[in-house]
């Protein structure tokens, strides 16, 4: 009998549920014989946007060079960065998106007889970078749909290194107001890495704004990660980056892939980080299309999690089967059950008015079926 090769791998992966992506518009093509024109996407919280002009010319102008490697240090992306939050390059480490950013926290800080601390609902990919370095996940239940950092706290055991707070969270859109934070860094021991995922953080009203970057001088145990996927609208391109401790950021870097940022990613986050104006008018722009389908939910009886971030989740009852209406009707959303733990809700991606109004009919049609 041949050998079960999988068997070779650690319990620990073998157990893994990969992270389950939104679906693709061509997939769905495919499945339901649709038209790729007429689908609309909103299930990854993409800006609908795109990107802006300064951007476009950046990647243009990188493109002779594609044959060449990237500069492994990111120095351009990094010094600029380190000029906008007022920090040390060496404080600066740079990601293929925010994810991989998590992913470098875990592997340089967590393994077996280690633990990872976050909340019920938080972002999937905590639990799948915990588990997959062999540490143990405690799971703090949430409150009101958010994280509960009081009990969080009081989670942390002997064996706890980090501790994930997804601020906004996905999927819930929930924000843990910034003295929350602070109390929860000074309370937590210093050994506890706190790993504050702002990757929404441009979509926060201005009375919701704070310099968490601040923090990072008064507790060398914060990590702050932020992305180039949402607001700025490079998703595609994946690149993320952390503002931490230098000497956090040396461990990091030190099992981070020599080139895990490619040229044209590493343009054209240099371009959008410059390019304001953009970011303003997606968050102008988003902020119409939370209200869009927020009144829309409100007409339509469901409730939601008010939400801070490029999307909203709603409270649809049965979820799985109208998910599977709206992708008959061409509409690709996020079901948020199974690992979030939200099996009566949807999370949709605020696009743009036409796809929000598209989304609502959509919705109307199917939860009325």
């Amino acid at each position: 009998m041949l050998m079960d090769l999988c068997e070779l791998s650690p319990s620990y992966v073998r157990s893994i549920a990969p992270y389950q992506p939104g679906k693709p518009i061509s997939e769905l093509a495919r499945e339901m014989g649709l038209d790729e024109r007429t689908i609309v996407k909103l299930a990854s919280n993409e800006n609908p946007r795109g990107i802006g002009p300064r951007t476009r010319a950046a990647i243009d102008a990188a493109l002779p060079d594609i044959a060449r490697y990237p500069d492994g240090n990111g120095f351009e992306l990094k010094q600029a960065l380190a000029r906008r939050y007022h920090v040390d390059m060496g404080a600066v480490v740079l990601g293929n998106g925010s994810n991989d950013v998590l992913e470098l926290v875990a592997l340089a800080f967590l393994g077996p007889g280690r633990a990872a601390v976050f909340s019920q609902h938080a972002f999937a990919v905590y639990p799948l970078a915990t588990q997959a370095r062999g540490a143990r996940s405690i799971v703090v239940p949430a409150k009101n749909y958010a994280h509960d950092l009081e009990a969080m706290a009081k989670a942390i055991d002997d064996e706890t290194y980090v501790a994930w707070i997804a601020n906004p969270n996905n999927p819930t859109g929930t924000f843990a107001p910034h003295g929350q934070v602070e109390a929860f860094l000074r309370r937590v021991p210093e050994r506890v890495l706190v790993v504050l995922d702002e990757a929404y953080n441009e979509y926060l009203t201005p009375d919701l704004r704070f310099d968490t970057v601040k923090l990072v001088k008064r507790h060398p145990n914060l990590v702050v990660a932020r992305t180039f996927s949402k607001a700025y609208g490079l998703a595609g391109l994946r690149v993320g980056y952390a503002l931490a401790h230098p000497s956090v950021a040396d461990v990091m870097n030190r099992v981070r892939q020599p080139f895990n940022v490619n040229s044209i990613a590493l343009a054209a986050a240099r371009a959008a980080l410059d390019d304001m104006e953009f970011v303003a008018r997606s968050y102008a722009e988003n902020l119409q299309g939370m209200r869009q389908l927020e009144e829309g939910a409100k007409r339509l009886g469901l409730d939601y999690i008010p939400s801070h971030g490029n999307f909203l989740t709603i409270r649809v009852g049965k979820a799985a089967e109208v998910y599977k209406k709206l992708l008959k009707r061409g509409v690709i959303v996020r079901p948020v059950g199974g690992g979030y733990q939200l099996p009566e809700h949807l999370r949709v991606t605020i696009g743009t008015a036409q796809e929000n109004e598209r989304f609502l009919g959509a919705l109307a049609a199917s939860v009325r079926e």
